[in-house]
């Protein structure tokens, strides 16, 4: 028997999904062993439409990996996005008994009251993220174990789901032969591998800009304080090419990324390129500018909803470090340029960094979620995601694969607390 020890992550998007397989070794570190990537199906803005075509394209990817890593994968984190997606802050306060020494059960307690929210009997609960705890008063507590009190509040950030729609996409992984270790909302896999630690503690927003959605997480102080996902992506740039040019929509992804500019101003009026729409038998010269009007106007949009969401939030003013573009449609030339003008903020883009093993394989900023998945299961210090080899024996390693969801929660309260720690 092996003690290799291996995670698994898979991001299941609107346009494409990939599946990543890496040997998790010391320090929560790790180094990627397999890649999959296959093209989307029966997915519409992130909510499974057609389960056979999903759960095909997801079995691709899956077997994909496998090939690439020669392990078979059993058990995998998994991206959820769509707007069925809603989030609220909560508030949760107990009694310290005993000796007066916060423990682990009494932040349990403290998160289970916070939770304690009227939620519809159609949604779940995906996240509870503690924002900040209060003992006896004393605001702005990172991580209360271990001290003493009588009094422990917590600020709770609680996100939830429709249930039929996370059931749905979980039998498409389960009749790909994998089973959910934990589903992870977007924005927040995407921010693991794109923002730093400073633009946490400054207050960012994190906007990755998919094919059917644009995903954002608000981080202050460390901490997430909002999310939020917008029915808008690019996909929808593809279809206004589509519809202005009369071009397939396959044509149309292919002119967007070719010839595509965000910025109308920085295209030169004489470069055309040539395409064949419908209904000509010939390619025709089109005017590059002619398709930026159509791409900025639409790119306008998606930043309008995105600065609403922001003012929505009321935190717009506590947002120094700016904004942080990862998912393909942030490659986009002059989608950057664009941002900057339309939010009034700093705006960069950002794909991972600093990795190991397969690294060409997933350079680009959509590659955000995948990578940050895996980054959020390698810190899963309680539990991994199961693999077996190729050959038939066990990976197990020393971690369990039971589920062990209790134990799951305080391994995300202890990462999100050693981010926080001065």
């Amino acid at each position: 028997m092996s003690n290799t020890k291996l995670i698994a992550a898979i991001d299941v998007g609107t346009t494409k999904v990939c599946v990543l397989i890496a040997e998790l070794l010391d320090s929560n570190d790790y180094e990627i062993i397999g890649v999959g990537v296959s093209a989307s199906k029966g997915l519409k803005k992130g909510v499974v439409v057609n389960m056979n075509e999903a759960k095909t394209a997801i079995r691709e990817a899956v077997e994909s990996a496998e090939r690439s890593a020669g392990y078979e994968v059993d058990r995998a984190f998994v991206s959820l996005a769509g707007a069925h997606v809603e989030a609220v802050n909560s508030h949760g306060v107990v009694g310290i008994s005993g000796d007066s020494i916060i423990t682990q059960d009494d932040i349990d307690r403290a998160l289970d009251a916070a939770r304690a929210i009227v939620i519809p009997h159609n949604r779940e609960v995906l996240h509870i993220i503690p924002r900040n705890f209060i003992v006896d008063g004393q605001e702005g507590i990172r991580m209360p174990l271990g001290m003493h009190g009588f009094r422990l509040e917590v600020e709770a950030h609680i996100i939830t789901a429709a249930s039929t729609t996370v059931k749905n996409l979980a039998q498409c992984i389960e009749d790909a032969g994998v089973v959910v270790e934990q589903f992870v909302l977007n924005p927040l896999a995407s921010s693991e591998a794109s923002l730093t630690d400073t633009e946490r503690d400054l207050g960012v927003v994190s906007c990755d800009i998919g094919g059917g959605t644009t995903d954002v997480a608000i981080f202050i102080e460390g901490n997430v304080w909002h999310t939020a996902v917008l029915p808008v992506g690019g996909n929808n740039i593809t279809a206004d090419v589509s519809h202005g040019l009369r071009l397939p929509a396959s044509a149309a992804e292919e002119v967007k990324i070719a010839h595509g500019h965000a910025c109308t101003q920085e295209v030169d009026s004489s470069e055309v390129f040539l395409v064949r729409p419908f209904g000509h038998e010939q390619a025709i010269e089109v005017s590059r500018s002619e398709l930026a009007n159509v791409v900025e106007a639409r790119a306008e949009e998606i930043f309008d909803l995105l600065l609403k969401e922001v003012k929505r939030s009321g935190y717009d003013s506590l947002l120094p470090a700016g904004v942080v573009l990862t998912g393909g449609t942030s490659r986009l030339a002059g989608f950057r340029q664009l941002a900057t003008g339309s939010l009034g903020l700093p705006v960069r883009v950002s794909e991972p960094t600093n990795l190991r093993g397969l690294v060409d394989q997933v350079q680009g900023p959509e590659f955000a979620t995948s990578v940050g998945l895996l980054n959020w299961a390698a810190r899963e210090s309680s539990t991994y995601v199961g693999l077996s080899s190729l050959n038939g024996y066990s990976e197990n390693g020393s971690f369990a694969t039971g589920n062990k969801s209790g134990q799951r929660m305080w391994g995300v309260i202890k990462d999100w607390a050693s981010r926080l720690a001065p």
